[in-house]
């Protein structure tokens, strides 16, 4: 996990996009690799080829076109180096002949290169500047001298570089060959490359991948030439190429070695409908604790993640876009990130929950903590904040995974231990996404870190809860279960999204959600629940998209609360933090019946319909989002959606 980092411009920075470390434990074939490299290298990469034939046919309309067409290819040519290798100018005479962890790059001639880099050089000079012509003239420095003494195809490029032994073994092989070097050839430091800025975001990104690229190659580029091993002298100097880490070197053992058989694909089987419906679960029929709320607190990341924040930190697999079309895509502005480890917030909202309820810790029953974001597993995140409040014994502490659904299921199972234990409940939902995501785009425009903590208490008997219907789901077709996955060790490890998934699931979850509460009578008898809903605060998973469903099913957008566009998708810790927004912006002034459906990752999704008082949410004023109190934080009201939407 790669946390980000703030640089000396007050910056948000991902190294992950600029320093990709990729996790090799998981590849058991070259094939396997081959595949990933394809994903993030080749397929918005364009050949040297490529671009000529673009610049002949005068297809790019500006620099910046152009420059990140040139650097994207010369990160494909440079895509093992990346990966595997660190290339080290060594003077053949003390290269090591027979070791098996030391290899030379091999590669044929570029036919007709002087002309083609000649045909990119003149057309970037012809070209009008994008935004700031002294930055892309730095930019297109950096990266011609790398690009315009590009001696070699990169097409056919081996993965598995040859030892020493077998090169020499065919003598006639070009390899890359230096006649000096200087050991103290100018790099720049990774301090130097987080810290790097440039008024467009664009730019900034795009400075950056130069600076990377430029540290690929030190040595003096214009020397260097390809030669066959039969020709080098003993102080020629070659480009050795060493494993990056034991990691590799271990990968390429075993894939030279391989004694590793395949796991069998698992069968895919249609899933099938339950025999009979599973109602929702009414509240105060059901059960004879009813629950109240007696407090309910969030807090999101101290640090705001812009959209041109996302765009400063474009990595290298990502197609075009600008900040203005994440907000389109997505409806988020900004998304809030925190250096905190996810069970401090954790900690901090059960703090001020618990207190705002008016109880001491000993009074707490039990704790339960919703997230799918923990990197704890012993003890508990739900277990080391039982301690941490100084709470003695608990009837139970634990930790809950549902992804998206989160706080239906948590509050599902809240009331059932109410019934239990019959004393307040503490229910924590807490996420941390900012270390977990890598460079994958989608993942990074959507998903933020928050808490939220809500204290159920029994209400006095014969008094009415604050609950009063439950429901939850879970499953449908293995493509919707699988939507959603972190670790993915396709994607290095980092949490990956695959968008038509979790729209099909969220919109299969979100009609039948209404459907039924459709069927279910209305509090006074007459109409239906769903006619007597005063708002719908929505798990905020992507606005846009949920936005569309809601139209879909018919849903007035009216009664429809968001606080995305400044909050991003915090999974568990998105409906109640949305409830708490809803209260300070004023959409909820006084108590009101609120829906609040919840579906995501594994195909889980659930709802939950209470009656809320206002009163109950205890204001973090200093602690409650980034550079400003929590009465500024500004989501979307029912007059905004109405007006949006028409």
């Amino acid at each position: 996990m790669r946390p980000f980092e703030i640089n000396r411009h007050g910056r948000i920075v991902f190294p992950s996009s600029y320093f990709p470390d990729m996790d090799l434990s998981d590849f058991r074939t070259l094939e396997q690799f081959e595949a990933a490299v394809r994903r993030d290298f080749d397929e918005k990469s364009p050949t040297g080829s490529d671009i000529v034939e673009r610049v002949e046919a005068g297809k790019y309309s500006t620099r910046f076109e152009l420059l990140r067409d040139v650097a994207l290819n010369l990160f494909w040519g440079n895509r093992y180096v990346v990966t595997l290798y660190e290339r080290r100018p060594t003077r053949w005479r003390d290269v090591p002949r027979h070791s098996d962890d030391v290899f030379l790059g091999v590669a044929k001639p570029w036919v007709d290169g002087a002309r083609k880099i000649a045909a990119v050089a003149e057309t970037y000079r012809a070209l009008p500047p994008t935004w700031n012509g002294q930055s892309e003239d730095a930019i297109f420095q950096l990266l011609f001298h790398i690009f315009g003494h590009k001696r070699y195809h990169a097409s056919d490029l081996p993965a598995v570089k040859p030892t020493v032994a077998e090169l020499l073994a065919k003598p006639e092989t070009l390899t890359f060959v230096l006649p000096g070097h200087d050991p103290d050839y100018p790099r720049y430091t990774a301090r130097q490359i987080l810290d790097h800025s440039d008024e467009v975001p664009e730019l900034e990104s795009l400075g950056r991948w130069a600076r990377v690229l430029h540290n690929l190659h030190p040595w003096d580029q214009a020397a260097a030439r390809l030669a066959p091993a039969s020709s080098i002298s003993d102080d020629d100097f070659v480009l050795l190429y060493v494993p990056r880490s034991e990691a590799v070197t271990q990968f390429i053992h075993r894939i030279k070695q391989p004694t590793h058989q395949s796991a069998p694909v698992p069968v895919v089987i249609e899933a099938q409908p339950p025999v009979r419906p599973f109602p929702a679960l009414d509240v105060p029929r059901t059960f004879r604790v009813q629950p109240r709320i007696a407090a309910l607190t969030a807090l999101r990341g101290e640090h705001v993640c812009s959209n041109d924040d996302v765009i400063r930190n474009s990595a290298i697999n990502w197609s075009p876009m600008s900040a203005a079309q994440i907000a389109r895509k997505t409806g988020i502005d900004s998304r809030c990130y925190t250096a905190k480890p996810l069970e401090q917030i954790a900690l901090e909202v059960a703090r001020t929950a618990v207190a705002g309820a008016g109880l001491t810790p000993g009074e707490i029953g039990a704790v339960l903590v919703c997230t799918c974001t923990s990197d704890r597993l012993i003890p508990s995140v739900a277990s080391y904040i039982s301690g941490q409040l100084g709470i003695h014994r608990t009837y139970m502490s634990a930790d809950l995974v549902a992804a998206c659904a989160g706080f239906p299921y948590g509050l599902a199972e809240s009331v059932r231990l109410l019934q239990e234990v019959q004393r307040p409940v503490l229910l924590v939902c807490a996420e941390k996404f900012s270390n977990k995501i890598g460079s994958v785009r989608t993942s990074r425009m959507l998903f933020a870190d928050g808490a939220a903590a809500l204290v159920l208490v029994p209400a006095p008997d014969g008094e009415p809860g604050d609950i009063e219907y439950l429901q939850t789901y879970a499953s449908g077709p293995v493509s919707e279960v699988n939507s959603i996955l972190w670790p993915n060790p396709e994607f290095d490890g980092n949490i990956t999204v695959y968008g038509p998934e979790v729209k099909s699931l969220a919109k299969r979850y979100l009609a039948q959600m209404l459907d039924e509460m459709k069927e279910i009578p209305g509090p006074d008898g007459s109409g239906n629940l769903f006619d007597a809903v005063d708002v719908m605060v929505p798990h905020q998973a992507n606005k846009v998209m949920v936005a569309d469903i809601a139209r879909g099913v018919n849903f007035p957008m009216e009664r429809v609360y968001f606080n995305i566009e400044r909050t991003g998708n915090v999974s568990a810790a998105s409906i109640p933090l949305a409830i708490h927004d809803a209260v300070l912006d004023g959409v909820i002034d006084r108590p009101m019946r609120v829906f609040a459906p919840g579906f995501g990752a594994g195909a889980v999704a659930g709802y939950a319909v209470l009656n809320l008082d206002p009163s109950v949410v205890v204001r973090t004023d200093g602690a409650d989002g980034p550079a400003e109190s929590a009465v500024q934080v500004r989501g979307t009201s029912v007059e905004d959606v109405a007006q949006a939407f028409s």
